[in-house]
Formats: C-alpha cells, sequence, structure tokens
C-alpha cells in the first residue's frame, strides 16, 4: 500500500534523524509530543515534524506508524496507542523498530493486532542518518513490505521473512556484539585502572591491540549519556540468548556495566550536549571512582 504520512514515536535521537530524511525525501511526518520533554519538543520542531494534538488524531492520520524509543518503553507505549486504532475505519499499520527480544516484539504483537491495527516487527542497525549514516531498517512479519515504502529515502529497509521475531532476533545478536564489546572494554579498563596498570596496559594495546585501543578510545567516552537506553537493550538480549538456551550472564553483565556508567557525573549530557574533550580515560576514571 502507498504510505504517504509515517508517524513517529517518538523524535529523540534516532526517531527525529528518521524522520528529517524521510519528511525530505517528500513523505508527510508527524508525531505528538504532548507530555514530552522540552529536548524532544524541539528536536521535532528541528526535523520538520507536524505536530499532532494527541494520539487518536496520530492513529487516524498515519497510514503507518514506527516506534523508535528505549527498549523499556516499548511495551508500555504500545498499550497505550493500541486502544486508538479500534476507532480507524481501516486497519493502522504499526511497526516496532525498538532493540527488544523477538519474545518481547511477539508480546507487542499480540496487544497491537488484538486492538486492530497490524504489526510488523522491526530493528535497526547503524547511526543516525543525521549523524552520516544510512541505518538498515530490518523488518519482518506477514505485512513487513509495507515498510519498503520507505527504502532509499534516507533509510535502507530490508524485509528478512514473514514471522515475527526475525527482525528484533537479528537486531539482539547485532547489538549483542557492538554495545556488548562497548562494555567488556569499560569493564576491563576499569579494573586495570583500579590496580594502576591503565598505563602498562595501554603501551601494550598501542603494541600488540592497536585496533581494539583505538575503539576504547573512540567510543567511550560517549556511552554515559545513552547508558540510560542500553541498560534495557543489553536486559533484552539476555532474554533473548536465555529463551534460546545460551548463556544470558555475558548480557547481564554488560547491562551492570551499563548501570556504572549511568551513575557518573557524565550522564547528566545528551548526545547533542557531550563534551567531545572529555578522554576515554577520563570517563574510565570517573567509573572507577564510584562507590
Amino acid at each position: 500500500m502507498p504510505v504517504n504520512t509515517v508517524a513517529i514515536m517518538s523524535p529523540g535521537d534516532m526517531g527525529h534523524a528518521v524522520g528529517k530524511v524521510l519528511s525530505e525525501s517528500g513523505l508527510d511526518v508527524i508525531t505528538c509530543t504532548e507530555g514530552r520533554s522540552l529536548r524532544t519538543r524541539k528536536l521535532a520542531e528541528a526535523a520538520g515534524f507536524r505536530k499532532v494534538a494527541g494520539l487518536s488524531d496520530l492513529v487516524s492520520q498515519a497510514d503507518l506508524i514506527l516506534s523508535i524509543m528505549v527498549p523499556s518503553r516499548a511495551m508500555d507505549f504500545a498499550k497505550v496507542i493500541a486502544p486508538h486504532m479500534n476507532s480507524t475505519t481501516s486497519p493502522t499499520f504499526y511497526a516496532d523498530c525498538n532493540a527488544v527480544s523477538p519474545q518481547t516484539s511477539q508480546s507487542i504483537s499480540e496487544v497491537i493486532n488484538n486492538s486492530g491495527g497490524v504489526f510488523i516487527d522491526g530493528g535497526i542497525i547503524g547511526g543516525a542518518p543525521t549523524k552520516g549514516d544510512t541505518p538498515r531498517f530490518y523488518v519482518s512479519g506477514p505485512d513487513a513490505a509495507v515498510v519498503m515504502e520507505l527504502d532509499g529515502k534516507g533509510i535502507t529497509v530490508k524485509v528478512i521473512g514473514d514471522q515475527i521475531g526475525q527482525a528484533s532476533g537479528i537486531k539482539m545478536c547485532y547489538a549483542a556484539l557492538t554495545k556488548g564489546t562497548h562494555t567488556l572494554h569499560v569493564a576491563l579498563l576499569t579494573a586495570a585502572n583500579k590496580m594502576g596498570l591503565t598505563e602498562d596496559l595501554r603501551n601494550e594495546f598501542e603494541f600488540s591491540q592497536k585496533s581494539h585501543l583505538n575503539a576504547m578510545e573512540t567510543g567511550i567516552s560517549r556511552l554515559p549519556a545513552n547508558a540510560h537506553r542500553w541498560i534495557g537493550e543489553m536486559e533484552e538480549i539476555a532474554s533473548t540468548f536465555e529463551h534460546l538456551g545460551v548463556t544470558p550472564n555475558f548480557h547481564k553483565g554488560a547491562a551492570e556495566v551499563y548501570k556504572m556508567l549511568n551513575a557518573t557525573p557524565f550522564a547528566e549530557e545528551t548526545p547533542e550536549t557531550i563534551d567531545n574533550d572529555r578522554t576515554t580515560w577520563d570517563t574510565i576514571e570517573a567509573v572507577s571512582n564510584l562507590d
């Protein structure tokens, strides 16, 4: 079916960037910022979103709803918006693009489908398009092809199957590597710092593990601002693995590391206000000094 109006909830770091490129491609991009933070409202305005008064207006006007938010809010939002789908004359397509487990995705699909909506499983891999990346939207489910209407409009859409949970599953495995590796870096550098071995370890990495050292020195300082979002993501990965009979303990530990990062003073930053002059070593020192 043609998609002319896309609703995005919510216009945060990724959501507003996706909305911006979709709008620039000629789509009508809408959102509802009622009860949202000042930051979110400003991001929506900067990206050129058309604001609607409430969720009932959002559901009635949208051809497709993209849920892009922290994993811990995905189910709660589905429950809030689902009742509004009963009043529409035609089914509302709802793509959950959050970093949740296949089991959580299946549960959300039941909420949406039982309310008269049409659920599509999704997972986003890659950075925000406003930061120079072209994110890949993996989608699955019987109606996943609807999201292909957005392909090439600042994002790439990949349909990978007709089962709910396939798109969520690939996101879980991908983030298990990327965001999981970040926490391994933080953990080992914190341990070295607490033992007074930072310089010795850094010198050894410079000699034998340059690619890993580069990843540590370029990525860690940005983690605290996002840690609150990624705690839940690691917990969803752990749940995914445990459901499959694979140990969940790696990513339960990763969640704990993100909790530590979220307890540092730097967690008060947003992605827009990160101090680019702060080094990885400053961040590790802050984690090391937590009570």
